[in-house]
């Protein structure tokens, strides 16, 4: 049985192997879905957009954040309403614990309600509330015997998927599989040197050590890419993801007055300049469909007028459908680089920062969601996410199912980023459809 530790805490490649279908009882249409109050469900998520809300009309509430607190307070107390029993690990995980059979393993379902800096209202947030309106629904079925399930139902906020004020992103979920030391996320710092730990205290949220014991593990997530809507496609299914490799790259160079005659500089700005070009040149190499890459993040030091800059930080993004792809372009950056910096005198540091390989989705998991939302009678697109979130995590180590609703204009990490209260609810009940099977079937 897997355990899983709660540190007080496109039509991409198919999915791998063949699996027999969900067993019959599972497969069958279930009424959870009629259990679903929609204006509840839209009056719950518009509410928590106040926190944090931004003037025009995105969020600001990074992990650990006053606003995140206040978010997941309100979160805590909308869960105990309905009947839930909360607890908080010690990477400021919330679960919301519904048992239905007593001693038996939890479906997890659940996102994020951390944002990025001037981010969006729907990319985490909705995953969250949904998971809770859909945990709730099944819970009335079973209530009603409309439904026997075979596993508990737990609702989770995981803590830092997003990562923009402590790296790397997924933290939490990267905890609770094991894959980041709890020791090692609590430490990390924000720029101005706040850890984890403090952050998480200040706002109530350092917890204790807990087990659950995991069957599964859904979310679902606004598609931040324009396939669905393109496409006219109501849900996404999640067949697998790709490659995703984050590079932290440290230029150093001397400070020095801006009046320096240029045969006496040694100026780390203009070799980090070049990397961003080379970077960004760098995916003219690759098919255009099956290859991403990026510098995400420029730390310039000291970023002052009239000083020639000692130190550069920049955080190199590489993403490829194919993983032999993104080896060989981590490859040419690193030869590259060895040229740049022999080119300008300057010492480039190279340090790997997130290494998440492709992995496809269980097979059986993603033959049930797409059951789940075709007996919905909606339509369905199987498709890979070049994006990562906690799904990505969890399905390192337990059957994992994720589903997409449409974004408009594929905008995300931004203010505008939208999706509509009627895709909203597509993806309400393609999620309580999916969530009613994964009580019922063993996907292990």
């Amino acid at each position: 049985m897997a355990r899983g530790t709660v540190m007080a805490s496109d039509r991409g490649a198919t999915a791998g192997g063949a699996t027999a279908a969900p067993n019959a009882k599972a497969a069958q249409s279930v009424a959870a879905t009629r259990f679903l109050d929609p204006h509840r469900f839209l009056a719950d998520f518009h509410a928590s957009t106040v926190f944090g809300a931004t003037p025009g009309g995105g969020l600001d509430r990074q992990a650990g954040t006053a606003d995140h607190g206040r978010v997941r307070d309100w979160f805590q107390e909308l869960a105990e309403r309905a009947g839930f029993t909360v607890r908080t690990d010690h990477i400021g995980n919330i679960f919301a614990l519904l048992e239905l059979v007593p001693g038996a393993p939890f479906v997890l379902v659940g996102s994020h309600t951390d944002s990025q800096p001037l981010g969006g209202r729907f990319d985490g947030p909705y995953g969250v509330v949904a998971a809770l309106h859909a945990a709730s629904a099944v819970r009335h079925a079973v209530d009603r015997g409309e439904l026997h399930p075979t596993f508990n139902l737990a609702v989770v906020d995981w803590f830092n998927e997003e990562g923009s004020r402590f790296g790397p992103s997924i933290m939490g979920s990267s905890v609770f599989t094991g894959a980041i030391d709890i020791h090692t996320a609590l430490s990390t710092t924000d720029p101005d040197g706040v850890s984890v730990a403090d952050a998480l205290d200040a706002t109530g949220r350092l917890g204790e050590a807990l087990e659950l014991d995991v069957a599964a593990y859904g979310e679902i997530h606004i598609e931040q890419g324009r396939r669905l809507e393109e496409s006219g496609i109501d849900v996404g299914v999640v067949r697998g993801n790709w490659t995703a490799q984050k590079l932290r790259v440290r230029v150093l160079g001397e400070q020095s007055h801006a009046g320096t005659l240029l045969a006496y500089r040694k100026d780390a700005l203009l070799p980090a300049a070049k990397i961003v070009s080379l970077v960004n040149d760098l995916a003219a190499d690759y098919p255009a469909a099956d290859f991403l890459s990026s510098v995400a993040q420029f730390d310039v030091t000291p970023n002052t007028p009239s000083v020639i800059a000692s130190q550069v930080e920049l955080i190199l993004d590489i993403r490829g459908r194919h993983h032999s792809d993104v080896a060989n372009a981590r490859a040419e950056i690193t030869r590259r680089l060895t040229d740049l910096s022999a080119e300008h005198a300057a010492d480039i540091e190279i340090d790997e920062f997130v290494l998440r390989p492709r992995s496809e989705f269980s097979a059986a998991g993603v033959r049930l969601a797409r059951e789940a939302a075709e007996s919905e009678g909606l339509s369905v697109l199987l498709m890979d996410t070049l994006i990562g979130h906690d799904s990505v995590a969890m399905n390192q180590r337990y059957p994992t199912v994720m589903l997409f609703l449409p974004s408009k204009d594929g905008a995300s990490h931004c203010e505008r980023e939208f999706s509509s209260d009627a895709d909203m609810l597509k993806g309400l009940r393609a999620l309580t459809a999916v969530l009613s099977r994964l009580v019922q079937h063993d996907l292990r």
